[in-house]
């Protein structure tokens, strides 16, 4: 146990309702007795009036302690749920300063007192991470199943599954003339390796599931001068983010905004109109088009209505979209039809692009970092190992590779480089 107390605000920016500041320490029991001349009962709130040290009143709070090793931390905790405001707050901190062993915490500093109290481990804290920085629906569920130990448990449950396989095949080498030890392991052991390799395997296939989820699903709006990229842009972002011209060329660089369509994030990118030019400027924007189709996880194809184009095979990452149905008829050459100036059709593609976003979506237990996938895969190539004809010592070998590598995803196994890295990550207070 660490011999500093840490205090800060864990709340939201001041000034607020209510702020909520965090003592963890040894000397937690001891600063809240120094104020309010007692500790309150553990686990229950209590209104109590907090004095400075000439008796004067500072505040008065709800104030809530938690007692070793029940607490985030591990640590004898505090929570003073105050007035927010930044007054107050300061006022606090300066009785925190005058007390001998209390220092302010530094960022994630709360968040590495859990871990190396063995609160929670590194899956758990990065979910921790994603849960505070959320701002879409999925972004809520991925970090819930993540930061609450779903994805801890699939993968210590590989770990202790490899360690047992590993167990019985040392058993077989060093007491195979033994009468308690099976004469062969061979059909339990390898049997359940090749379960947990194929399991592995799918799991890992569900990274980029993760990754839209976390980073945005990008679609690109792309097609020749004046087909309404920009017009369609600022309709499904139901603001001007674009400037809409009849000029040909007036979009020359990618325009980008940010929406939540039914708790996805979507990121919505306008780019230059395709054509020929001599324009250089221009034709830059027409080269980091092209290179945004390529990069897309759907492009909108648009096109002016035009009776005379004959449906094709397109890619599967594309939508076809006939613009400006208010001034043509409907054609069967496009995906679907539709008018911004009259709304009709948007909600049919909003529903198109919806149904390619929740398509990419596998499921919330898949790896959401590069850092776990790197691991994973680590753990995939010592499965495969373990799995081919050869020497049972070299074999057992593998799987303990494997279960190590499963076991530096949640921090069980050489970890300690990672860490400055991934608790630098939070905001003071957490």
């Amino acid at each position: 146990m660490s011999l500093d107390t840490i205090y800060a605000l864990s709340s939201g920016a001041l000034p607020a309702g209510i702020a909520v500041v965090r003592l963890s320490g040894p000397e937690a029991f001891a600063a809240t007795k120094h104020l309010i001349g007692h500790v309150p009962s553990i686990g229950r709130a209590a209104l109590r009036t907090l004095r400075r040290q000439d008796h004067s009143v500072l505040d008065q709070a709800l104030i809530v302690a938690f007692e070793a090793p029940a607490s985030f931390t591990g640590e004898d905790t505090v929570e003073f749920h105050l007035h927010g405001s930044r007054a107050v707050v300061s006022a606090l901190f300066a009785e925190f300063r005058a007390i001998p062993g209390l220092r302010p915490a530094e960022a994630g500093e709360y968040a590495r007192r859990a871990f190396n109290n063995g609160k929670i481990d590194l899956v758990e804290v990065e979910g921790l991470a994603d849960l505070i920085a959320s701002e879409t629906e999925m972004q809520r569920r991925l970090a819930i199943e993540q930061g609450f130990g779903g994805l801890s448990d699939l993968y210590m449950g590989w770990a202790g599954r490899l360690t047992r396989s590993r167990a019985l095949i040392e058993a077989e080498l060093d007491f195979a003339d033994e009468d308690d030890v099976p004469g062969s392991v061979a059909d339990q052991v390898w049997a359940d390796v090749a379960m947990i390799h194929a399991d592995l395997t799918a799991h890992t296939s569900g990274s980029s599931s993760a990754e839209i989820i976390r980073d945005g699903f990008k679609i690109v709006i792309a097609g020749p001068p004046n087909a309404g990229k920009s017009s369609l842009m600022n309709a499904l972002a139901q603001r001007d983010v674009a400037i809409v011209t009849e000029v040909a060329g007036t979009t020359r660089d990618i325009l980008h905004v940010d929406l939540d369509l039914d708790g996805y994030l979507v990121r919505l990118y306008d780019t230059a109109g395709i054509r020929d030019s001599e324009d250089r400027v221009e034709q830059e924007g027409i080269r980091r088009a092209h290179l945004a189709v390529e990069q897309a996880d759907l492009v909108l194809m648009l096109e002016e209505i035009d009776s005379n184009t004959k449906r094709a095979s397109r890619p599967s990452k594309t939508i076809a979209v006939g613009t400006k149905l208010d001034v043509h008829s409907r054609s069967t050459a496009y995906d679907v039809c539709i008018s911004v100036s009259s709304d009709e059709g948007l909600e049919d593609l909003r529903d198109l692009i919806l149904d390619r976003v929740r398509a990419a979506w596998t499921g919330s237990l898949v790896p959401s970092r590069d850092r776990h996938l790197r691991y994973l895969t680590q753990a995939s190539h010592f499965l495969a190992e373990a799995l081919e004809d050869g020497p049972l010592d070299l074999r057992a070998e593998s799987l303990r590779a494997a279960a190590a590598s499963l076991g530096r995803i949640t921090g069980r196994v050489d970890v300690e480089q990672l860490l400055d890295v991934i608790f630098s990550q939070f905001c003071i207070g957490k």
